[in-house]
């Protein structure tokens, strides 16, 4: 299995994305909460 996949369970890697205007947001924003993050395809793609 590929070192960068995770399995549930597993902490998340630090990141930093935009959101969906544009500004920064950080995993560690959100330090002490819960927090679900979720992916998917991107969009009008097979998978």
């Amino acid at each position: 299995m590929a070192d960068w996949l995770l399995s549930p369970g597993d902490p998340a890697p630090a990141f930093t994305l935009s959101d969906q205007n544009g500004k920064q947001v950080s995993l560690s924003d959100f330090a002490g909460q819960r927090v679900m993050i979720f992916f998917y395809p991107k969009a009008l793609t097979p998978g």
